[in-house]
């Protein structure tokens, strides 16, 4: 064990037995950052449950609540990254290098897909993502599929706080909510806040900017409104090695070295992308009556970020010594990019028998796209995220206690998806460097009718009824690229004929006897662009009631259910129910268990994604193409309409308070999911096909096809535990915290033809199975100390880096404020303190490490998802904050 790891896990040993638990735990209990307080100085909670006077530590189901402050100390860019800095349960990937996924980063909590989490603001349900994560890579192994919500959208100076319900919700809230319930309350203080941050690794690149403001004004006595918004920009990092390919050539050409892409840096980057954008918020709410409250919530987003793609070499390097694992040195020859051979111009002359048109005159007419990028190239894979939501509602209370919520949402995100420093091989010299590939755009519309009444029945509380109404649209579209980013041009197919005498040609052979077809691959080298035939709308309807009723049995006993049908126009209907409890056994512990059902509705996006690429197999193209599954040609081969995951829910816990600000609660949960959605098996056109279902000539003989289907089970066991301590040091407040999550996922169940035994290992072992995160937040004087120690346990990634584990690690955090003429704070800190990455790739014969660069052929030092917690290395940085 290194010194570094050594004392780095000394420190979460030592956090966890002066303490316990996680940093939802300090908001808990700090009205600052908590907000609205019970009668005990508690947060109260406001999902999870229809009454108004729940806390964290009496409510049935488990909750988290982080404080603003608490959020706002992070110095991440992406509400992602934060929250993943915070939860132990909460994980995502960096996904570098992994096509529109690095743009819309799909999270996982709990080990479940990101769209198995519903994200709400202000308790109403967030839009998803324009992106369906069809990236085959491990970095979306446990979101593979998924059309989720995207959080980097929502600026942290705008947060009141977060609430997270670890606990199926289903039956309560619709859709999405099998593992869980984000809630983001958006801030309603009156006064002014700006803050400015600028930091960068310790390796020296990584330069982030970010400037933040928010302003708050209280409407008379009758309400409030507030503006908030971030702007950031960040350079990016790279955590990788140049291309062996790339050494070779500046070997072979040392005057030719400045056209290798990046040079001197990495042909290839691997690391976070470069990007900027900004994010805004706007709250309000005016009281006309106690019966009539009019309220809404704007967010508006754009955001930008450049991700390189790989390095497509220009030269063949040969011998290259390489380390595959087996301890004696071998060779491995790389080849050049196909984009680099030889395009013969000449076609063949109009009505000529001996060399019939489509074919072309091997001669030297040629065209060699080493004339436009002699070095090669790496294309450049621009996305462009634009997020627009609103919620406007009334809410208030009738006579009786009678309360109700109207409101309706209504939001749109898109992603824009282009390209720069690329070809299109297929149209030769006529071939664009750029190219435009189309929008996806994600459209939702959600209206909602809430009720409550309290009943007095004679138990200890009157029985809080609930009920409730909502109708959804969602609509997902595709629009068309550039030509040439998806289109296959002239020179795609080259039948090679050479002149033999005046007039007269002779196809040439190769050496098995057989035409030679020169191919060149059509649309933009490194991604495709959405064609005429596949872009349009596509849309689906679903309306929804439910009931709930919670109340005090007796002074100990808390129970509640709800049950819920909703009606989708695509699938059907389904009714699902939860019901939960708490027992009070003694002032200082309390046991909870809930019971229920949950499902999530396929979207639109995944019932009508199309994806159509085109490759070749022996010389001719072949169209590979994932249909929607509405389409006929899916249906041709058995697709149906996909089916709602539907999942079981069963969690247990306790909460133990023996004295004075201690607290601790653990809780255990099993969430068993049914028919989870993946993609099928490939089928391969026949001529028959064709001849039975004509409008599979857009494949064509030969060509591919595949659609989303619902094709395997999981069951997904855990337990988490969150504790805190407060007291005092040297006169000044110390709160001590700690949390620990245990989570382990496993496929119970499969289609062979729709999940790989790789993916089925890596739902199970991608992420870790236990995250520990201890601490401290000591306050003396003008002085502020937080220090913060994450251990995760160790994982694997067997699609990427088959039989090699990577370790365990510890990161620490630390940071110190000062806060001077009452208005001003001043931060230094830094994430990842001791500069830890992960475990470097290991040789193997899949991985074979090369001597000249000491990384695998593309470059890579580190695993690409970056593990759980990032390739990037230390970050430190300085924050000032202005606040009145």
């Amino acid at each position: 064990m290194s010194l570094r790891l050594a004392f780095q896990t000394s420190c979460a040993v030592s956090a966890f037995a002066i303490s316990a638990l996680a940093t939802p735990a300090v908001a808990q209990n700090n009205p600052d950052q908590a907000g609205a307080e019970s009668g005990e100085g508690e947060a109260i909670v406001v999902i999870g449950t229809r009454r108004t006077d729940r806390s964290v530590t009496d409510s049935a189901s488990p909750i988290d609540v982080i404080g603003a402050t608490e959020l706002g100390a992070q110095p991440s860019i992406n509400m992602l990254d934060t929250v993943r800095n915070i939860v132990p349960s909460f994980f995502v990937p960096q996904n570098t290098i992994s096509d529109a996924s690095t743009f819309v980063r799909p999270p996982s909590l709990r080990g479940l897909g990101a769209d198995q989490i519903l994200v709400m603001i202000n308790g109403k349900r967030y839009n998803r993502a324009a992106l369906v994560q069809v990236y085959s890579g491990a970095d979306t192994a446990l979101s593979y599929g998924s059309q989720g919500a995207d959080i980097s959208n929502i600026p942290a100076i705008s947060v009141k706080n977060l609430q997270i319900l670890r606990d199926g919700a289903t039956a309560q809230y619709g859709s999405d909510a099998i593992g869980g319930v984000i809630n983001y309350q958006i801030r309603d203080d009156a006064g002014f806040e700006l803050q400015g941050l600028w930091g960068q690794t310790y390796e020296g690149d990584g330069d982030r900017k970010q400037i933040g403001g928010y302003a708050g004004f209280n409407l008379g006595d009758a309400g409030f409104i507030s503006l908030s918004g971030e702007w950031y920009e960040d350079d990016g990092t790279s955590r990788g090695a140049t291309r062996p390919t790339a050494i070779n050539f500046a070997t072979l050409n040392p005057t030719l070295v400045d056209t290798i892409p990046n040079y001197p840096g990495p042909a290839q980057i691997w690391g976070s992308s470069p990007g900027d954008g900004f994010k805004m918020f706007a709250n309000a709410k005016y009281d006309f009556s106690d019966a009539a409250q009019l309220y809404a919530t704007i967010n508006y987003a754009e955001s930008k970020a450049n991700q390189s793609f790989n390095y497509r070499p220009s030269l063949s390097a040969t011998g290259l010594v390489v380390d595959d694992g087996s301890g004696t040195p071998a060779t491995r020859n790389n080849g050049r990019n196909g984009s680099f051979n030889t395009i013969y111009l000449t076609p063949c002359p109009a009505n000529n028998a001996t060399c019939p048109a489509g074919g072309f005159v091997q001669d030297t007419n040629v065209f060699l796209f080493s004339s436009i990028y002699p070095g090669g190239f790496t294309p450049r894979f621009i996305g462009e995220v634009e997020q627009l939501y609103g919620t406007a509602g009334l809410k208030g209370e009738f006579g009786g206690g009678l309360t109700y919520d109207l409101s309706a949402t209504l939001a749109r995100n898109s992603l824009s998806l282009s390209m720069t420093d690329s070809l299109s091989a297929s149209f030769g010299p006529d071939s664009q460097t750029e190219f435009f590939f189309g929008d996806l755009i994600q459209r939702e519309q959600t209206y909602n009718l809430d009720l409550t009444y309290p009943l007095e029945a004679g138990l200890a509380s009157p029985i809080t009824l609930s009920a409730g109404a909502e109708y959804r649209r969602e609509e997902y579209e595709k629009t068309v690229g550039d030509t040439q980013s998806y289109a296959a041009g002239p020179y795609a197919r080259q039948p090679l004929y050479s002149l033999v005498s005046p007039g007269v040609y002779a196809p040439v052979l190769g050496t098995n006897g057989q035409q030679v077809v020169a191919s060149q691959s059509p649309a933009a080298s490194g991604y495709g662009g959405v064609s005429p035939a596949f872009a349009g709308k596509s849309d689906q309807n679903s309306y929804g009631f439910y009931v709930g009723a919670e109340t005090d049995v007796t002074d100990a006993l808390t129970m509640g259910v709800a049950g819920r049908y909703e009606d989708y126009s695509t699938f059907g209907s389904a009714f699902v129910w939860k019901a939960n409890a708490l027992l009070e056994l003694s002032d200082a512990l309390s046991v909870r268990a809930t019971i229920g059902t949950g499902f999530h509705a396929p979207s639109p996006g995944q019932n009508n994604t199309q994806i159509v690429t085109t490759n070749f197999r022996s010389g001719n193209a072949v169209q590979t193409g994932t249909y929607p599954v509405s389409s006929e040609i899916a249906q041709f081969y058995g697709a149906e309409s996909l089916r709602p995951e539907k999942s079981n829910n069963y969690g247990a816990g306790f909460i133990l308070k023996p004295f004075d600000d201690f607290t601790l609660t653990v809780d255990g949960y099993i969430i068993d999911v049914r028919n989870r959605i993946g993609i099928s098996q490939t089928f391969t056109v026949t001529a028959a096909d064709v001849t039975a279902l004509p409008a599979l000539a857009i494949a064509g003989v030969g060509g591919d096809v595949n659609y989303f289907t619902n094709g395997f089970d999981t069951s997904t066991k855990g337990i988490d535990a969150v504790a805190s301590y407060r007291t005092d040091l040297a006169g000044g407040p110390l709160n001590l915290t700690m949390a620990y999550a245990f989570n382990k996922s496993k496929v119970t169940d499969f289609d062979p033809s729709v999940i790989s035994a790789a993916q089925r290992f890596n739902i199970a072992n991608l992420p870790p199975k236990h995250r520990l995160n201890t601490s401290a937040n000591w306050q003396i004087g003008d002085f502020q100390v937080n220090a913060r120690v994450n251990y995760f346990s160790s994982w694997a990634n067997q699609l990427e880096y088959p039989g090699q584990r990577f370790g365990a690690k510890a990161t620490a955090d630390l940071d110190v404020s000062y806060t001077f003429m009452e208005s001003f704070t001043l931060t230094v800190g830094a994430n990842n303190l001791f500069d830890t990455y992960p475990d470097r790739i290991a040789a193997s014969t899949t991985n074979p490490i090369y001597a000249l660069t000491d990384s695998l052929a593309d470059g890579q030092i580190y695993p690409r998802s970056g593990g759980p917690f990032g390739i990037n290395g230390g970050f430190y940085y300085a924050r000032l904050r202005i606040k009145y």
